[in-house]
């Protein structure tokens, strides 16, 4: 694997260093995924299971654009792969989802949630509630959950891609 990340700085300052830290975890999901081919990003972790490389990065589209898009911009930006009637959709695969369209998607989620999160400070209060609390949170909160929800899924890809073709790392 090449994919070649970037550590925060150890004496940053507080934004810096989340905002670091998140973009290292993004890059790592990216490096698990790296070098696969389609049908190796689809194939599902162990039985009864769907959870596949694929799948979790569709799903971090989705967490990216429901925290970034939905409850910091108050935006109207429905879920990408998943709905009502198939709550899990984004780890329902069909030889249809490629790599290079899931990827583009997330990085265009990536690149929302870089654009709407300059516009706050860390203690600003989100513009939009969460859809089924209705909870508002500072952004600093945002920064904190989505570096646990992509740590959480990158250990998930480390045993995937080890099942897969043996890689192993962080």
């Amino acid at each position: 694997m090449t994919n070649e990340r970037q550590l925060p700085g150890t004496t940053a300052d507080e934004r810096t260093m989340l905002e670091g830290w998140l973009d290292f975890h993004r890059q790592t999901l990216a490096r698990k995924c790296e070098g696969l081919s389609d049908e190796q990003l689809r194939s599902a972790s162990v039985e009864p299971s769907n959870l596949s490389l694929l799948g979790l990065v569709r799903h971090m589209a989705d967490v990216e654009r429901s925290w970034f898009r939905r409850v910091l911009a108050n935006e109207d930006a429905p879920p990408l792969f998943f709905s009502a009637e198939d709550p899990d959709g984004e780890f329902h695969l069909t030889e249809a989802d490629t790599w290079e369209r899931t990827h583009a998607v997330w990085q265009a989620e990536i690149e929302a949630a870089r654009a709407h999160t300059a516009r706050f400070g860390l203690d600003d209060i989100t513009e939009g509630e969460h859809r089924r609390t209705g909870e508002r949170y500072n952004l600093r909160w945002l920064y904190t959950h989505m570096i646990e929800e992509y740590a959480r899924h990158n250990g998930h890809a480390d045993l995937i891609r080890e099942r897969i073709d043996g890689a192993t790392g962080d």
